[in-house]
């Protein structure tokens, strides 16, 4: 069974996409979600009834939590408990994580069964396709990227700024922020092993067919904005701190910088014709303009300590060029809230809350300072390249789990059943 066409559906080509999606620090581009299979049509006589039982329960599982938590976990809110006392997200991604074992049996040693059943998923946000494959492969993809978005909106819903006990601005714990970097990289980690491991198994007349949400470039995007954003809660635990330097400062702002800078390159040259991905591509604009900003005004206040006139004739151009990256990321914050599916930001804290405050500040400051003791023909009027360090940060390193035990028995009355022992 080969690559099905992705089709309209009846009941969700109807539905009415979001007008607004609220609050947005961590943004996803819609949430695929399954849609049900009938494995016991595609196994009859082919697997054990308590095997079709086990993937058919835990899928349903996963479509029953897709239908009725989606429209609650996509949508600014913080988490919500569940009668047993966790979180919706927390029982999604259990779920999933339970299912996964089971599911790699139909994918082991080139299983033939790999190939029975045609896996349907759609677009929760954007309802008007749903894409169907006949490979197993393609549901371990599609099952690793529910995942790393499950961990987005996670780490989005702990971003958001709270009403403070103080009375004073809402703000994010120190709890919240250091929880969401691990968030991130274990986000990063499902997407690196889907780019690693799983993509290479599909046939490419598959590949060729995915949604462009499972594309390569998109796959690889989301990972490094992970790491983006990693690095950005990072940078502003080090705003906060007395003992960073700020050589530590401008080092994590500049790999900020090839973090989104990498991302974009990964999604710019790919088919987005969807609002989703239109508005992905803007919000990577937006933060890779906000990283320049904060890599500038570092370097500049850097180059500021040198004792030539030289140095300082660049730290003038760096805090320039902070300065208008500023404003610049402004103007794209403005664009990616007004394209469609509409959204807004928080108020300001952390990094950008700090540095909105202290970029224009400082480079009024050093330019009208330095002016008077240069003449403008010494100044550079171009900013100085900033430092090219090497990338820390890096993806969990996050492996397929081990086959579940239960698919040993179905693998040797398979093999008593093979035309060879036949």
């Amino acid at each position: 069974m080969g690559c099905f066409i992705s089709k309209e559906q009846d009941s969700g080509g109807n539905r009415k996409r979001p007008v607004n999606i609220g609050e947005v620090i961590v943004f996803v581009p819609g949430l695929r979600i399954p849609k049900p299979v009938d494995f016991s049509a595609a196994f009859e006589g082919k697997l054990s009834k308590s095997m079709v039982e086990c993937l058919t329960t835990l899928r349903s599982q996963i479509v029953r939590l897709a239908g009725q938590e989606g429209p609650t976990i996509t949508r600014t809110r913080r988490k919500s408990s569940t009668q047993y006392g966790g979180s919706v997200l927390a029982d999604f991604q259990q779920a999933l994580e339970d299912y996964m074992p089971v599911l790699l049996g139909l994918v082991k040693d080139g299983n033939r069964l790999q190939h029975e059943v045609p896996f349907a998923w759609i677009n929760h946000e954007d309802g008007a396709e749903e894409h169907v494959m006949g490979n197993a492969w393609y549901e371990v993809l599609s099952v690793l990227h529910l995942m790393a978005m499950l961990s987005f909106y996670q780490a989005n819903s702990l971003l958001l700024p709270r009403a403070s006990t103080d009375g004073y601005q809402p703000k994010v714990s120190e709890e919240s922020k250091r929880a969401s970097v691990d968030i991130f990289l274990k986000a990063a980690g499902y997407l690196d092993c889907a780019v690693r491991d799983v993509l290479p198994c599909l046939p490419p007349d598959i590949r060729r067919n995915l949604p462009v949400e499972l594309a390569e470039g998109v796959l690889r995007a989301l990972c490094l904005q992970a790491l983006g954003q990693a690095v950005d809660i990072q940078l502003g635990i080090a705003i906060d701190s007395a003992k960073a330097t700020l050589a530590v400062k401008r080092r994590l702002a500049c790999e900020m910088v090839k973090y989104w800078q990498q991302a974009l390159d990964n999604i710019t040259n790919l088919p987005l014709t969807s609002s989703w991905g239109e508005k992905h591509q803007l919000f990577i604009k937006w933060k890779l303009l906000e990283a320049k900003a904060a890599a500038y005004y570092y370097h500049g206040l850097i180059l500021d300590e040198g004792n030539t006139e030289k140095s300082h004739g660049m730290a003038v151009t760096a805090l320039q060029a902070a300065d208008e990256y500023l404003k610049e990321s402004k103007k794209a914050c403005e664009r990616f809230n007004a394209a469609p599916p509409l959204s807004r930001t928080p108020p300001l804290w952390g990094t950008m809350k700090y540095l909105s405050e202290k970029i224009p500040k400082d480079t009024s400051s050093k330019v009208r300072i330095n002016r008077d003791l240069y003449t403008h023909e010494k100044i550079m009027e171009t900013a100085p390249t900033l430092p090219d360090f090497v990338l820390a940060l890096k993806p969990d390193d996050y492996s397929l789990p081990p086959v579940d035990p239960s698919w040993n028995a179905e693998t040797t009355k398979q093999s008593a059943l093979s035309p060879t022992k036949l």
